[in-house]
């Protein structure tokens, strides 16, 4: 069956036709995924994703993610979940992303772990369960995954599913930033800035300015934008040319 599947793949983009339009690292990548080679079997589909050398391609990209999962590689489990939760060449349906990212969780996979966090946290595919979306993000946290470290030290510091503890929530937020998670940045520098710690708060800030989404860079530039907030003309530069790129891609 996986053989199948790699020839169906072979059928649409021949190894010539891969060395004309791919860079030559993304050539790399695909020669190995088509000797059976999981971890870039996974990289090729995310190319087919998102990738300025190759047309975005999602059927393709989710058969060479189905190829990987058949040997039960953990991180194709979490990139079906992602497919099938986004509607990325399949028809949307969150009951089997939840399946996927259940079947990356059991092989260990961080980014599974999270995502079924995700899933019931906010309900989506499984009933919400804010004690069970607590555990998988203590699960992958403890294990130095950045995103989870942020929202364990959000539930530690609202107190949900255990007792509230700032010290400790702030001890986790650090740890997030520090792993270069954009909202624990923010989160940590908002933080530091309540302490009295305007110049730490900045720091992070600078590096969550490069990588956050949205709501994110909305959230700095309210904080930014208070009268007595720290000042740096050149984040807050890069802050406002952000949220402008953000907002034309919308439109």
């Amino acid at each position: 069956m996986v053989l199948a599947r790699i020839r169906r793949l072979f059928g649409r983009v021949t190894v010539s036709e891969a060395r004309s339009d791919y860079s030559p690292e993304l050539v790399r990548i695909y020669r190995k995924a088509c000797k059976g080679h999981v971890l870039e079997q996974v990289l090729l589909g995310k190319a087919l994703l998102n990738s300025r050398y190759v047309a975005r391609d999602e059927g393709r990209a989710r058969e060479w993610f189905m190829v990987a999962a058949s040997a039960n590689y953990g991180p194709a489990h979490n990139m079906l979940g992602r497919c099938s939760q986004f509607g990325w060449g399949c028809p949307l349906d969150l009951t089997e992303a939840v399946r996927h990212y259940e079947r990356a969780a059991q092989t260990g996979d961080l980014w599974g772990i999270y995502n079924l966090g995700i899933c019931h946290m906010r309900g989506l595919g499984v009933e919400a369960d804010r004690k069970a979306a607590f555990i998988f993000f203590r699960r992958a946290a403890l294990r130095g995954h950045a995103k989870s470290m942020n929202l364990l030290a959000r539930f530690i510091e609202e107190g949900w599913e255990t007792p509230p503890n700032p010290a400790a929530a702030l001890d986790w937020y650090r740890l997030s930033a520090e792993g270069g998670d954009y909202r624990g940045q923010h989160n940590y520098a908002t933080a530091l800035l309540s302490m009295g710690q305007p110049e730490a708060a900045l720091h992070y800030w600078r590096l969550a300015v490069k990588d956050a989404t949205p709501d994110i860079l909305q959230a700095m530039h309210r904080d930014l934008s208070e009268p007595d907030a720290p000042q740096d003309p050149e984040l807050m530069a890069t802050l406002q040319r952000r949220l402008k790129e953000a907002l034309a891609k919308k439109s």
